[in-house]
């Protein structure tokens, strides 16, 4: 099997009361690792049985394989998603993204507010995205398991989960509620610092 569930770099306890072991315990060992099991089983004695995940990915994308394609990239977007959090996190960023973040929206405030935006507008299932381009920094929002990863140039840097079984056990159906604590009381800025490429 070439797709793992990686365990969360963090414990279960640890984003309370933000987002509690109750939804880390579904969203991460049932969701996450039903799609690695149904991607597992989708690339059992085929080529890609022992590619690697954003091979794979990618594969499943130019050839029209929707079913792989949705699982695999849901396997990658939830592990990018759970580094993207930490106990303590949130807040205005330091750093080169800090620097970043300026150059291309002018303001923290301003990329937060097409952040949140994007996060509270992207209809039914889906993900915001801040993405490294050659042209600088930039905000995007998907659906479904969509992820920037394939588009040629962007490398993602941050994403925030916006599917119902992200945050519904504990903000019901306050979207927004969940997107503002997310971005005040959870963002990991340092993983989000190394990800920008040299």
């Amino acid at each position: 099997m070439s797709i793992t569930l990686p365990p969360l770099p963090y414990e279960y306890t640890a984003l309370e009361p933000h987002i509690s072991k109750r939804t880390l315990e579904y969203h991460h060992d049932k969701h996450h690792a039903k799609y690695v099991a149904t991607a597992n089983t989708m690339i059992a004695g085929t080529e890609l049985e022992n590619a690697d995940l954003v091979t794979i990915i990618k594969a499943a994308k130019s050839s029209g394989n929707a079913g792989l394609f949705n699982n695999a990239a849901q396997v990658w977007n939830h592990t990018f998603y759970w580094n993207c959090m930490k106990a303590g996190g949130g807040g205005q960023p330091t750093g080169r993204v800090l620097d970043m973040i300026n150059a291309s929206f002018g303001s923290y405030a301003a990329f937060r507010t097409e952040f949140e935006n994007a996060g509270n507008t992207a209809f039914g299932s889906g993900w915001a995205w801040l993405v490294h381009t050659p042209t600088g920094l930039k905000v995007t929002k998907t659906t479904g398991a969509e992820l920037p990863l394939t588009e040629e140039g962007c490398t993602p840097i941050l994403t925030m989960d916006v599917w119902e079984h992200a945050y519904y056990l504990d903000y019901q159906n306050m979207r927004p509620t969940y997107v503002t604590t997310f971005m005040d009381s959870l963002v990991n800025w340092d993983f989000v610092n190394a990800q920008i490429p040299n």
